[in-house]
Parts: C-alpha cells; sequence; structure tokens
C-alpha cells in the first residue's frame, strides 16, 4: 500500500510542469526511449545533429553568450597562471600583489587583464540575460534553462566578490567587510551566513583561505558544470527562442524550395 501511494506521488511530479521542463524524455523501456534518455542527457549527448541556422546569427543573439563564456576562459587562463605567484595567507598576499606590480615581468598586465575581464563578464553577464528577456526566451519550453542562466549570473556575480579580497590590501579589506555586514543583516539566518562567509566574525586569515577555495576551486567548478549544462539545453531546445519571438524571415533557397514545392503540387 505504501508502495503504491509513493508510486502514485512519483508519477504526479513526472506529470507536473516543472519536471516537464527538465527532463524532456520520460520514462519508459523501448528502444525509442532509451535513445531519447541519451539524447536527453547532457553527458551522454552534449552536442545535437542539427539545430537552427538563423538562430545562431548576430542579429539573433548579438553573441553575448558567446563573449561571457570567452571572458570566463580568459579569467581561467589568467587565473591559473596568477596561482603561481600568489599565496593565500595573510602576511604574504599583499607582498605578492606587489610583486606582480614592480617585480614580475608583465605581471601588472597580467593582474589587470584578470580584473578588467572579471568586470567585462559581469557586464557581459547582464546584457545577456536583459537581451534574452527582452527577446521572450524564458517562455516554456526553455524556461528551465532560464532558471539556468539565472544561477550562472549569481555564480559569477560570487566570484568577482570571491576576488575581491585576495589582494589583501585596504580597499579589498573594508570592501568586504562591509558586504558581510550587509548579509548578516539578513532576517534568521543572517548571523549564519555571514559566519560561513568568513570562517568567524570578523575579516581576518579564515576568510582569506576561504574566499580563495571558492574563487580558485568551488564556484569555477560549478560555473563549468553549469555552463555546459546550459549550452547543451539551448541546442536541445532548437535554439535561443520561442516560435512566436522567431524571425519571420526566410532565406532565399527556403523561399525558392516553397515556390518549387507548390508547382510539382500545382502539375500533380
Amino acid at each position: 500500500m505504501q508502495l503504491q501511494k509513493q508510486a502514485s506521488r512519483l508519477d504526479k511530479l513526472m506529470a507536473s510542469r516543472l519536471w516537464k521542463s527538465i527532463f524532456r524524455s520520460g520514462r519508459g523501456a523501448s528502444t525509442l526511449h532509451r535513445s531519447m534518455a541519451i539524447q536527453q542527457n547532457v553527458f551522454l549527448h552534449i552536442l545535437p545533429t542539427k539545430v537552427r541556422r538563423r538562430m545562431l546569427n548576430f542579429d539573433a543573439t548579438w553573441y553575448l553568450g558567446t563573449l561571457t563564456l570567452g571572458t570566463f576562459l580568459l579569467l581561467v587562463i589568467t587565473g591559473i597562471l596568477l596561482m603561481f605567484y600568489y599565496h593565500p595567507s595573510v602576511p604574504q598576499a599583499y607582498a605578492d600583489m606587489k610583486d606582480l606590480r614592480y617585480v614580475v615581468s608583465s605581471g601588472l598586465f597580467l593582474r589587470n587583464l584578470h580584473r578588467w575581464s572579471a568586470h567585462a563578464m559581469v557586464l557581459l553577464a547582464f546584457a545577456h540575460m536583459f537581451r534574452v528577456f527582452y527577446r521572450g526566451a524564458y517562455r516554456p519550453p526553455r524556461e528551465f534553462n532560464w532558471v539556468v542562466g539565472v544561477i550562472l549570473l549569481l555564480v559569477t556575480l560570487l566570484l568577482s566578490y570571491t576576488g575581491y579580497l585576495l589582494p589583501w590590501d585596504q580597499l579589498a579589506f573594508w570592501a568586504i567587510t562591509v558586504g558581510s555586514n550587509i548579509s548578516s543583516a539578513v532576517p534568521v539566518v543572517g548571523h549564519k551566513i555571514h559566519f560561513l562567509l568568513l570562517g568567524g566574525n570578523l575579516v581576518n586569515a579564515n576568510a582569506l583561505l576561504r574566499f580563495y577555495v571558492l574563487h580558485t576551486v568551488i564556484l569555477p567548478l560549478a560555473a563549468v558544470l553549469f555552463i555546459a549544462v546550459h549550452f547543451w539545453r539551448i541546442r536541445k531546445d532548437g535554439g535561443l527562442y520561442v516560435q512566436q519571438s522567431e524571425p519571420a524571415r526566410e532565406t532565399a533557397e527556403e523561399a525558392r524550395a516553397d515556390e518549387n514545392t507548390q508547382q510539382v503540387v500545382v502539375k500533380q
């Protein structure tokens, strides 16, 4: 009896709009269902067999998502290079920043490239979200990918925020102090968020090490995972926009093909 109730609850969940927005294929033991399960899995079938060409044109996307991905890759490369010269410790972090500025060859260029790429990534992520919202790409059946995009925006902001403390100068110290105090104002769980964020009650060596691990390991891995799901889902959905918001234009070749088809039908 209990198993039947659990099965009925599972069936109701799988029939809900939330479940169908995430999982498209459904269950089944047939060959068709198994092939659909593979095609709808990001890890088993990352790229589709075809995609609408007009959905990849510049006038449809402005390439804002691709530019955001490009800045992320640039941040990964420059960040790895900066890790060779940086120690996440309180007496050494600021000295390493000074060495990068005055001692290391092209160190100032490398650090500024990483910094301005981070600013550009945040700007491009917001522009991409505004563009998607304006074109109505959050509508069904693409609402799940919209949620993934919102999560990616939050991860981007957290990456920018956690990297702010790493130079360990006065600007970074007091900016993180103000930001963490703002988080403590959240009702009920504010103090716990503040303690979890800093690893204590003050901005000290624990906070620096925690921000370093978040900035270099946890958040980049989360970003890579959600970026893979995001791009895969765009391809699986057949493009960026729903049919109502897709441009009604057709190419000259498509127009000729339609005319030829109509002529054949008339002759028959």
